[in-house]
């Protein structure tokens, strides 16, 4: 039996979903989940290089994927500089579920665009329609945030456990893994 590569829409999403969140996982080794001032520069390049590098594996036959690498670990490195914050790995001090909502999509929208858009300088020369990751990251992250966020929260005033914190970031990810992958597969095919 020969197994052939996997080309299907829900193939490489579900690729994608897996190397993204292995990837977060991975990057737990290295960087503490925290508050916003917690959270530093270097930590933010460990981290998004433990989630870049696996990513840019599978997109190594489309794009120059260490360009891909590089441009997603300057991004992460700009958010956290322009104290918008390494939101993956950050979590809110606030208890208050609408400060939560608001907050999280604005910052996080502001976040996935920035990262969007150096991501889109390693794919911009490759693929025709490129300019369209930026909004799809910004918006992946948009949606994600707030939803780990309130899961987080909540899970966190149930049991009284930073651990529901870390569930509702792992839930961010999740999302953001299967949103962009969805998208990554129309864009990069």
């Amino acid at each position: 039996m020969v197994l052939k590569p996997v080309k299907s829409e829900l193939g490489f999403t579900l690729l994608w979903t897996v190397t993204t969140f292995s990837g977060f996982l991975l990057s737990l080794l290295f960087v503490e989940i925290g508050e916003k001032a917690d959270v530093g520069i270097l930590q933010a390049a460990i981290g998004s290089s433990a989630i870049a590098l696996p990513q840019s594996f599978l997109l190594r036959q489309r794009i120059f994927s260490k360009m891909w690498v590089l441009s997603t670990v300057f991004g992460w490195i700009v958010i956290t500089a322009i104290s918008v914050g390494a939101m993956g790995w950050i979590v809110s001090t606030s208890q208050f579920l609408p400060f939560r909502v608001v907050y999280g999509s604005v910052y996080a929208a502001i976040g996935g665009f920035v990262i969007g858009f150096f991501q889109w300088l390693a794919i911009c020369p490759s693929v025709p329609s490129a300019w369209r990751w930026i909004f799809i990251s910004s918006l992946s992250w948009a949606i994600a945030i707030p939803v780990g966020s309130v899961i987080g929260m909540l899970l966190y005033r149930l049991s009284r456990v930073f651990l529901g914190e870390i569930v509702g970031l792992a839930i961010t990810w999740l999302l953001v893994a299967i949103i962009t992958g969805i998208n990554a597969d129309k864009i990069f095919r």
